[in-house]
């Protein structure tokens, strides 16, 4: 009798121990520097270890279609809706509300609980102020500014299909000029790209370091990764109307710790995960939560209205386009 309850004792330990030990794995869209801000705070606050791989948005959207019947993460943190919404479209996620996605505004998430809103953010141009005064030029502050002859060969900005930055541009570019004519101004921008990146922010660092003269991103990106830096950077907005994304999050279907990434999706709407997101000026989707002095918010810049249900259904389409027309029809 006593071997039994030292064996089941010492099972039970084991349990124990294994359940302490689980790990939740996350894939995330947002910088390198940021996404441990969030992470560390909720591994401090929960005591649940997180394993992060971090992909652009594009990327992340392959590779967990890839792994559909094998899902390798639980967890898809950041990253602009349109993404969320492709992959919800493809089956890709699964439904999750709580008393904390409640507090989230119904324009902030999905209205059957696929996706949630955790951040608002405009796109914009980050100029480096001292290649301006060497070419003698103003910042641009419209889509046509950027076809100027002074920028040719000095602008950057990712690849719609491996960035979610991007492909916000793209799709703000068909909803304010219509798809043809997006397409055709981007084959005059085409001559204008100094490089394009796989990250969305890149630009915003090569413009910094001076290696370009503008670099079309989210402004939160070039605040902090560029002016809060030090770098001689100047935001601007096209006049015309700009982008915007909502930045989301979302339960991977067949992910292997569901309960584990429902805790995260909670904690990270509480006004205490919210607040951190000052140190990245981003607009955060709690109503309750801090905004950092200096972030772009929706009043600030004229908007293109934007439908994400729609983008998010013809991502791959409008990404094939401009991969044919663009990238391969030089």
């Amino acid at each position: 009798m006593r071997k039994l309850f030292v064996l089941l004792s010492m099972m039970l330990v084991a349990c124990l121990a294994l359940t302490a030990e689980r790990v939740l794995h996350m894939y995330t869209a947002l910088d390198e520097n940021e996404w441990p801000i969030y992470v560390k705070a909720f591994e401090k606050a929960t005591g649940i270890k997180v394993e992060v791989v971090r992909l652009s948005s594009g990327e992340l959207l392959a590779r967990i279609e890839a792994e559909s019947k094998n899902p390798r993460a639980s967890i898809w943190f950041g990253g602009p809706v349109v993404d969320h919404i492709a992959a919800k479209k493809k089956g890709l996620l699964i439904p999750y509300r709580s008393a904390m996605t409640e507090k989230v505004p119904a324009a902030l998430k999905d209205p059957e609980g696929y996706w949630v809103g955790i951040y608002f953010g405009a796109i914009g141009f980050a100029s480096n102020t001292e290649i301006l005064k060497q070419l003698k030029v103003d910042p641009p502050t419209s889509w046509q500014d950027l076809l100027k002859p002074e920028f040719k060969g000095k602008v950057s900005v990712a690849f719609p299909y491996t960035s979610g930055t991007a492909y916000t541009v793209l799709a703000a570019l068909v909803a304010l000029m219509g798809e043809d004519a997006a397409f055709k101004y981007w084959k005059s921008l085409d001559k204008q790209i100094q490089q394009y990146t796989k990250s969305g922010s890149a630009p915003v660092v090569q413009v910094g370091l001076g290696e370009a003269a503008v670099g079309i991103a989210f402004a939160h990106d070039i605040i902090a990764r560029g002016i809060a830096k030090g770098y001689p950077l100047v935001l601007t907005f096209p006049k015309e109307g700009t982008g915007y994304e909502i930045g989301a999050m979302s339960l991977i279907k067949g992910g292997p710790e569901p309960d584990l990434a429902a805790k995260f999706i909670d904690w990270m709407l509480s006004v205490e995960a919210q607040n951190l997101m000052k140190e990245w000026f981003r607009i955060p989707a709690n109503p309750a939560a801090e905004v950092a002095l200096g972030a772009v918010k929706l009043e600030d810049v004229k908007l293109v209205p934007m439908d994400f249900e729609y983008f998010g259904r013809e991502k791959d389409r409008l990404c094939e386009r401009w991969r044919e027309e663009i990238e391969y029809g030089r």
